[in-house]
């Protein structure tokens, strides 16, 4: 990859991210960490440094600020009701651009794609998202290509998933294409993910 420094993924936090858009990757890709060879290294960052508060009230202290962060290999992009407001922001947008520029893997949870979206990296692109945003991705950009079944889309240098369990998903396969398909079930079984929900 492009940076010249051992395997960094960074996750964006900031106030109204949802919980496990945030936590559910982490969780993955901290296990990989932990298992891997590669021994990537996961940080947390925000737009300051200082802490967020989450939709439903958790509070999160980042590792860094987005200044801070430095080079990394994947940029992970919760979503969550607090990406309207940075969807919206035009510094904030310039600044997903100039990480995409520098970030060879950009993936985003959930709503994060509209935040991608209105800054122009879905274009023409097939992406995903929570089941009930799909209006306001195409409103942000209609030539972005919606796939309201996929749990996640991989399009190369940028990757969407669905709504906030996706996440969880779509770590694993982050895992799998940056590793390998074997290390990706390891962390399955480590964090014993077999989804059979009881209702």
């Amino acid at each position: 990859m492009g940076t010249g420094s051992a395997l960094r993924v960074g996750i964006f936090v900031f106030d109204g991210a949802e919980e496990l858009d945030v936590v559910g990757p982490y969780d993955v890709l901290a296990a990989w960490a932990a298992l891997s060879a590669l021994r990537p290294e996961v940080v947390t960052f925000s737009a300051d440094g200082a802490g967020v508060r989450c939709a439903k009230g958790l509070c999160l202290v980042p590792d860094q600020s987005a200044a801070g962060v430095g080079p990394l290999h994947v940029l992970v992009y919760p979503g969550g009701r607090g990406t309207r407001p940075l969807a919206a922001d035009p510094d904030h947008l310039a600044w997903v651009r100039s990480m995409r520029a520098s970030t060879p893997l950009m993936a985003s949870v959930c709503t994060g794609s509209l935040v991608f979206a209105a800054a122009g990296l879905l274009s023409g692109r097939p992406a995903t998202t929570h089941w009930a945003a799909f209006d306001e991705l195409v409103g942000f950009d209609p030539s972005v290509l919606p796939d309201d079944e996929a749990r996640f889309v991989d399009d190369g240098d940028v990757v969407t998933s669905a709504g906030v369990s996706a996440g969880i998903d779509m770590a694993l396969h982050l895992v799998a294409r940056l590793e390998s398909p074997d290390a990706a079930r390891a962390v399955r079984r480590g964090i014993q993910y077999d989804p059979a929900p009881p209702v």
